[in-house]
C-alpha cells in the first residue's frame, strides 16, 4: 500500500484525483494518507480539495451505477459488499432518499450508501449533490484539520 501511495505522490494533483476515485468507489482504498502527504509536500490545499472532491463523487457515482444495475448477487460477489451491509445503509437511508448521500463520505458504510441509492434509483440530481456536498465538506475538514498537525 505504502508503494501505491508514493506513486500517487509522485502525480501530484492527478494522483489525488485518483487516489480519491478509488476510495470513493467499493474498492477499499484510503484517500486521506495521499491528501496529507501531498499538503506536507507544498500542494495548494483548494487543489487538493477540488480535486479530491471530484475524484471521490466518480468513484461514489460509479457505485449508483453498479446499484442502478441492480444486481445485487454481483454487487456481493465482485464487489464484496455484503448483503447485510447494504441493508444496513437502506435502513439508514429509510425515507429520506437521495440526500442521504450526503452521509456516503462514512468510512465502510459510504459505499453501501452510494450502490443503495442506485438500487432503490433515487434522484440522480440530488443524489449528485447530496453526495458531492458530504464529500466536499469532509475534504475540507481534512484538509484544514491537516494544517494544525503539519
Amino acid at each position: 500500500m505504502d508503494f501505491i501511495i508514493g506513486i500517487l505522490i509522485d502525480y501530484g494533483y492527478w494522483g489525488m484525483l485518483l487516489a480519491a476515485f478509488l476510495a470513493g468507489s467499493f474498492l477499499p482504498f484510503s484517500s486521506e494518507a495521499v491528501m496529507v502527504a501531498l499538503q506536507a509536500a507544498g500542494l495548494d490545499p483548494w487543489g487538493l480539495i477540488i480535486y479530491g472532491t471530484i475524484g471521490n463523487v466518480l468513484g461514489g457515482m460509479l457505485n449508483y451505477g453498479v446499484g442502478r444495475m441492480g444486481k445485487t448477487e454481483w454487487i456481493e460477489k465482485y464487489l464484496h459488499v455484503k448483503k447485510k451491509d447494504l441493508d444496513r445503509a437502506m435502513r439508514f437511508m429509510a425515507g429520506h432518499g437521495a440526500w442521504m448521500g450526503f452521509f456516503a463520505f462514512l468510512p465502510l458504510l459510504g459505499s453501501a450508501i452510494t450502490i443503495a441509492l442506485g438500487l432503490m434509483r433515487s434522484n440522480i440530481p440530488i443524489s449528485f449533490i447530496s453526495i458531492t456536498t458530504g464529500k466536499l465538506l469532509r475534504y475540507i475538514l481534512l484538509v484544514y484539520g491537516a494544517s494544525f498537525m503539519i
